[in-house]
């Protein structure tokens, strides 16, 4: 739903802020697009090149980069109101480099940098080429029909470590704040909805919450120029009235973003360069040495892009990567037997002979032969996607035999679900095998974390360092993590990760056989259970208005009391940065449905 929001917006943008021509037959009117980084960065998830084509838009280039005059074109800007895109678009009007100028910044302008550009235009003589500038509101980023993140350009500025630093100061943090709630009051006005905002106390989330509520209160006070009201709205109308916003402080759950994980997103954005649903991976460098003398081989540099076209991505991305391997082997093997069939036909197309039973077997083939080409773009399409998930899976699967990576997954599970540990934390560490220093810091910093007793800083611990030192790890994130232990006493409460673990399953079916694309031998086989992590179950706790410690002191923002009867959307943001993993385990939990968390605890309920 949020990609389609965001779409219909951004056609209309491109479309000089007019509804798009609903008339396929029509010529687009040929423009210009230019944007800024950010403005690349809204608009490359969700629209191919191809449709910025068929929407009429001949070039698309950076604001700051060296632009030739088009002088019988109109431009569609599409940037941040910074001071620098600000001096370049008053440049652009001296310079006289295009027909007419649509301006659309991506958050509201101010109005002294509005006076700029009018004098700027007013000294050109472009007054009237100037001819629309509109606030788009639309300072946030879609990955997904139901996820969102704030920015790419500049994302440590509002990141975890920007957010805790120790030495930040009020007026950073402010700072901080204000880009939040302004990217989060884009996000509510383009979805054309006001929320209902529930956060914890006495941490960033409260603080965000606070500002956007007050920025809300604001704009629906000024009833003539409120977004949310009369057509503002209209674009906008939900089948409900009021989603519920759950503001989350990443402080809640520090083990949930350091776990080695199972699924197919996640852990492709765990191990490989995967960047606005775009995954950058070098091939062809191989793992065999060049001949003596010879020049090694050069490494391509590749994207794949993962896009919600995608079926078989779209079916298999929250799926356990074993169940992706198999997956990837079946469609594999399924067009095979296509192409197979083809081949078949075109064979048996040059029969000999006049008989009539020749004859009439040439017309049965003609006509399954004419059905297979008409069904060929179909065909290459899905080669195509066999072969883009072919090299990522096996780029991931690198990985996991590598890193041992199933081996870490399995062990952080234990040690989150409190079960029974089959060998020595130390033996993991001290194994040169076993992982990159980095993996051996994440699993040491969950054992810490989530341990009811922290180790003793006498013995066990140092025993740890000495061993981690020797793996080659930095212990700067292990002092961090004590002092923030401390501070927030989870060695007196620590997270609870509900009944999660793994199931060891059987040797793998599809994927172990000789003509398997995937080598999975050495691999675990494990299933994930299905359990709430932390921040799934904050959100079932107020979608269900459950009396909880967790919650029960949460803040609520919003003059209207729900009633307990009323069903309603929910948005979750983690301040200090999220990841697919909680990202998969909230949609997990929205798949299940209010009924059957309802009778799942009623059966818990009567078997206790």
């Amino acid at each position: 739903y949020l990609n389609s929001k965001l779409s219909v917006a951004l056609k209309r943008m491109l479309n000089f802020n007019a509804p798009p021509l609903k008339n396929a037959a029509a010529e687009p009117v040929w423009k210009v697009l230019i944007y800024d980084r950010f403005g690349q960065d809204i608009i490359s998830p969700l629209l191919s090149v191809k449709e910025l084509r068929d929407m009429g838009i001949t070039l698309h280039l950076l604001l700051h980069s060296d632009r030739d005059p088009i002088p019988d074109v109109p431009a569609v800007y599409f940037v941040m109101p910074t001071e620098e895109n600000i001096d370049r678009i008053c440049q652009d009007l001296r310079n006289q480099l295009y027909e007419s100028y649509y301006l659309n910044f991506i958050s509201a302008i101010s109005r002294s940098k509005l006076e700029d550009i009018a004098s700027a235009a007013l000294a050109a003589n472009a007054v009237t080429q100037v001819t629309k500038v509109y606030d788009q509101y639309l300072n946030f980023i879609t990955l997904e029909d139901d996820m969102f993140t704030l920015c790419h350009q500049n994302k440590e500025l509002i990141s975890y470590h920007a957010i805790n630093r120790a030495d930040i100061q009020d007026t950073e943090m402010e700072a901080i704040m204000d880009t939040v709630v302004d990217s989060l009051f884009c996000f509510f006005v383009t979805l054309g909805a006001v929320p209902i905002i529930r956060c914890p106390r006495g941490n960033a989330a409260e603080m965000v919450a606070v500002k956007l509520d007050k920025k809300l209160r604001e704009n629906l006070r000024d009833a003539r120029n409120s977004l949310f009201t009369g057509d503002n709205m209209a674009a906008g109308q939900f089948s409900f009235q009021r989603p519920l916003f759950v503001l989350v402080d990443r402080n809640v759950d520090m083990a949930t973003p350091l776990h080695h994980t199972w699924t197919y997103q996640a852990l492709i954005h765990d191990v490989l360069d995967l960047q606005l649903n775009r995954v950058v991976m070098e091939e062809g460098a191989g793992a065999d040495p060049s001949p003596t003398g010879a020049r090694p081989k050069k490494k391509i540099r590749k994207t794949y892009d993962l896009t919600a076209a995608d079926k078989f991505w779209q079916k298999h991305k929250g799926s356990p990567f074993p169940e992706v391997a198999e997956s990837v082997q079946e469609e594999l093997d399924s067009y095979r037997a296509q192409e197979d069939e083809v081949k078949h036909l075109k064979s048996i197309m040059g029969l000999e002979g006049e008989d009539d039973g020749a004859i009439s077997m040439l017309s049965d083939n003609t006509a399954k032969l004419t059905s297979a080409v008409s069904s060929l773009p179909e065909l290459l399409e899905k080669k195509r996607l066999i072969d883009l998930h072919t090299n990522v899976a096996t780029a991931v699967l690198d990985h996991i035999k590598s890193r041992k990576l199933d081996v870490y997954f399995e062990y952080e599970e234990k040690l989150m679900s409190k079960s029974t540990l089959d060998k020595s934390l130390l033996d993991i560490i001290s194994d040169p095998d076993a992982g990159t220093p980095e993996d051996k810091m994440r699993l040491f910093l969950i054992y810490y974390i989530t341990a009811q007793q922290a180790p003793s800083e006498v013995s066990d611990l140092e025993q740890y360092k000495t061993a981690l030192l020797d793996a080659g790890c930095d212990l700067s994130p292990l002092n961090y993590i004590k002092q923030w232990k401390a501070f927030t006493k989870m060695a007196a409460t620590p997270a609870n990760y509900g009944n999660s673990g793994v199931k060891p399953m059987g040797l793998f079916s599809r994927v172990m056989n000789s003509g398997s694309q995937f080598v999975m031998e050495g691999v675990k086989n494990l299933v994930l259970k299905q359990h709430n992590l932390p921040v799934t179950r904050i959100l079932d706790n107020l979608m269900e208005m459950k009396s909880n410690p967790e919650t029960d002191d949460y803040r609520y923002f919003d003059p209207k009391m729900l009633r307990g009867s009323e069903r309603y959307h929910a948005i979750v943001f983690v301040v200090g940065g999220g990841n697919y993993i909680e990202y998969q385990n909230l949609v997990d939990y929205a798949k299940v449905g209010p009924l059957l968390r309802s009778h799942r605890a009623d059966a818990e309920l009567t078997q206790s």
